[in-house]
């Protein structure tokens, strides 16, 4: 089976680092600190918001040049689906987050440097519907890499065909 590109597979690992350090700093925000609170923000909404713009390359790539064809059983079709419903969770997660950011009056300045367009500006009233939309779809990532990890490790070890080695 054919592998992927070398720029799928780096922007794979690289939004895969993000993932694993955006997510959890996202999960332990409350237990910080008031005094380091907001540092700790800045990182996992600055972190997030590249994640954003990764993604969105990732797509356009995904859309303009293809990937290597999925196996041709139900491994396949299950594949398809969970890569698909990740695209669309690491597009939405950190989307929601900003506007949730943006909805509760705090525009964002990416890694304390640069300021971000605020295209909502202060709206107490969708807030919420943000910030709820980020939470689910927080959990809806986890339960997607673990299906995305588990699916790779049936491979390896289970079926032990070269599916595993496509994206190393």
């Amino acid at each position: 089976m054919q592998g992927f590109r070398p720029s799928f597979r780096i922007l794979h690992w690289i939004i895969a680092m993000l993932v694993f350090a955006v997510w959890p700093l996202g999960m332990l925000l409350k237990y910080f600190k008031d005094d380091v609170k907001l540092d700790f923000y800045l990182l996992h909404e600055s972190f997030g918001f590249l994640v954003l713009w990764l993604m969105l390359l990732r797509l356009g790539m995904r859309l303009t040049q293809g990937r290597p064809t999925h196996p041709p059983d139900w491994t396949g079709n299950v594949s398809r689906i969970v890569h698909w419903l990740l695209y669309a969770a690491l597009i939405v997660m950190p989307l929601s987050g900003f506007l949730a950011t943006n909805a509760h009056g705090f525009p964002l300045q990416w890694f304390g440097i640069l300021p971000v367009w605020s295209p909502i500006g202060r709206e107490p009233a969708i807030a919420p519907f943000f910030s709820v939309l980020h939470a689910g779809t927080a959990w809806l990532i986890l339960a997607l890499v673990g299906l995305h990890i588990a699916g790779a490790l049936f491979h390896r070890i289970i079926r032990r065909d070269d599916v595993f080695q496509r994206m190393l």
